[in-house]
């Protein structure tokens, strides 16, 4: 990497770190592009030649933490054997991520803000498409490996998707204990669902 290029590198991280706690602390709606410009020293021209706006900053930021989600759940996937097992630690390890991470509440105050521009609309949908990716691969290795019914994995991975990012939303308000077992409790009713067997 040559140094104009590593400068560069430098410039946005430092931008994209002092804006991480800012939307931690204050929030998103609360939280300026002047307020970057005072933490970091960057003009405002600066920032918006790396992030293009507030709305685009945020969304990188959500996407480092999409990534970081990743790795810390591919470091610990092997720890679970089976396709359920699998889904459950996922449970658990959403539960404490949601719980635990600086950028929960500013992202709601982000997803709630209706108007966005078409290219964060994109970005987001790209985000959503990696989650569902995610969820179906998962489910279908549940079948390959015979643990699962041959079903229809697309509409499944919604659901699934669906069910975590409510149980996201209400869990904020528990204590971590009851949060863990809400969680596992969705993944009971997922895998097992809650109706009776006919005799």
């Amino acid at each position: 990497m040559n140094k104009k290029k590593q400068q560069t590198e430098q410039t946005k991280k430092k931008i994209a770190d002092a804006a991480r706690a800012l939307f931690a602390q204050k929030g998103y709606k609360a939280t300026s592009i002047e307020d970057i410009v005072k933490a970091t020293g960057c003009s405002a021209g600066n920032i918006y030649y790396h992030f293009k706006n507030k709305e685009g900053l945020f969304i990188y930021l959500l996407e480092e933490w999409s990534t970081e989600w990743d790795k810390t759940w591919l470091a610990k996937e092997t720890l679970y054997p089976t396709t359920i097992d699998k889904l459950y630690g996922m449970a658990e390890h959403l539960a404490l991520d949601q719980l635990n991470h600086p950028l929960t509440k500013a992202s709601d105050e982000f997803f709630n803000n209706s108007e966005k521009a078409p290219d964060v609309e994109e970005r987001i949908n790209e985000l959503v498409k990696g989650y569902l990716d995610f969820n179906q691969q998962l489910l279908q290795r549940g079948i390959d490996n015979n643990e699962f019914e041959i079903i229809n994995v697309t509409g499944l991975a919604i659901i699934l998707d669906c069910l975590m990012l409510g149980l996201s939303q209400h869990s904020r308000r528990m204590k971590r204990e009851e949060a863990l077992a809400t969680y596992r409790l969705a993944m009971d009713v997922f895998l097992h669902g809650i109706a009776k067997p006919t005799s």
